[in-house]
């Protein structure tokens, strides 16, 4: 006999659990009001996306040479990456080993040993304690290396996971991911620009905004211009039939460019993980609109030396989402955007501009021009999700459909979700 599940309103009215909460999710649905703003499901969403699955967090170009550290959180957690004398990255719990004070302040620094700034204990940059001032000769160092954090390096974006038994799919997923992304040469890339916004929104609103491109051309101008709206799903039913046949021929010429960047060792098919991974990703390579290079506000390209030659310029756009995370790689330049919950209703977005190495500002790119589409199309998405959430908390919501045509990746990523809390026995 197939099991009635309550509707979400009525969930919602009689203030039932988490477990019911879930369970009354339809499909093709959003999700029920509480689980976007309720600090009981922040929890649990920090317990299982943010430290139990594999999400990217920074990159190699984070910490270029050896002792530089960079620090952030991960909800409520400080880690800290920082790269060894011996050129390797390792990531730690940002806790010192004494008294659990922060080792140090987040952002980047660069540093010869980590000492704490309490009561000076001292680690190597692999995070053995070296030296711990009038604890007694009998202290066993050994005992007190700062905890590790597991991390990985896929084509100089970093990976990490805050369990101590982390999803084992991240192998099938490097391979995966290295063809794609390597001939952009991230590891070499260095940053231009960052910035943080404060969204005010759940991340998963965050998230389900960025998924979709059903809003972009009503509310993204600047980017719309480098965007072929059909790739982002349309009704055809809706569709006039001159409207048809330049739907088809759009079809056509992006078949025909994929099979020749293809041809190239350039891999532009669509991927995506089942909703049942453990490490959730969609990826593809798409045409960049207008003049094709890049996402300006004409369209070319911003910065005149390539990421790399095999990604010179006109070599389209490949989008790669995860949980937390989305990344446009062009051949002239990246963004890669991390999400960070601070609370259940605001989110840190951190976007980063990276070049070639050698790319030199005022010479090769003008930084306005770089950051001109991502700083304007965060400032519109900011609004949008901060809308979300005040309707989110509002006693008229009750969750609406996705659609079928331009929504399919919203339904993907919160069915995913909700299957990541039944793993691990949120419900």
């Amino acid at each position: 006999m197939q099991q009635v599940l309550p509707q979400a309103d009525a969930v919602e009215r009689a203030g039932d659990g988490l477990a019911d909460l879930y369970r009354a999710r339809k499909p093709w649905h959003t999700l029920p009001g509480p689980l976007y703003h309720d600090p009981g499901a922040f929890e649990a969403d920090l317990d299982v996306i943010f430290h139990k699955t594999w999400i990217q967090v920074a990159l190699v170009a984070d910490v270029p040479e050896a002792g530089d550290v960079y620090a952030f959180d991960i909800g409520r957690t400080p880690v800290l990456i920082v790269r060894t004398d011996d050129d390797e990255v390792l990531a730690f719990h940002n806790v010192c080993r004494h008294r659990a004070a922060r080792l140090v302040p987040n952002g980047r620094s660069i540093v010869g040993k980590l000492v704490c700034p309490y009561h000076q204990w001292a680690y190597e940059l692999t995070g053995a304690l070296i030296d711990a001032p009038h604890m007694g000769q009998d202290l066993d160092k050994s005992l007190y290396h700062l905890e590790p954090v597991a991390i990985r390096v896929i084509g100089g974006l970093i990976y990490m996971c805050l369990s101590d038994n982390p999803p084992d799919d991240i192998d099938a997923f490097a391979q995966i991911l290295t063809p794609r992304i390597a001939p952009y040469d991230l590891a070499r890339a260095k940053i231009a620009f960052e910035c943080d916004l404060i969204e005010e929104g759940n991340w998963k609103l965050t998230m389900e905004n960025n998924r979709e491109c059903y809003h972009c051309g009503a509310n993204h101008p600047e980017l719309a211009l480098s965007f072929f709206a059909v790739d982002f799903g349309v009704d055809p039913d809706m569709l006039a039939p001159h409207e048809r046949r330049e739907l088809e021929a759009h079809n056509a010429r992006c078949a025909t460019q994929k099979g020749e960047w293809e041809a190239c060792g350039l891999v532009s098919s669509a991927l995506e993980s089942d909703v049942t991974a453990a490490t959730n990703y969609r990826t593809e390579r798409l045409m960049i609109a207008g003049n094709g290079e890049s996402q300006t506000l004409d369209s070319r390209a911003a910065v005149r030396v390539p990421l790399s030659p095999t990604v010179a310029h006109g070599t389209g756009d490949t989008h790669l989402w995860g949980p937390t995370s989305w990344n446009h790689l062009m051949g002239d330049h990246a963004v890669v955007f991390n999400a960070f919950p601070i609370a259940p209703n605001r989110t840190l977005v951190r976007t980063k501009w990276l070049v070639n190495e050698a790319a030199v500002e005022g010479v090769d790119y003008d930084r306005d021009n770089l950051i001109a589409v991502w700083m304007e199309t965060n400032r519109q998405d900011a609004a949008l999700v901060a809308m979300a959430q005040a309707g989110v908390q509002s006693a008229g919501y009750r969750p609406g459909p996705y659609s079928r045509f331009t929504e399919k990746t919203l339904d993907d990523f919160i069915s995913w979700y909700v299957e990541r809390m039944r793993v691990h026995g949120v419900w």
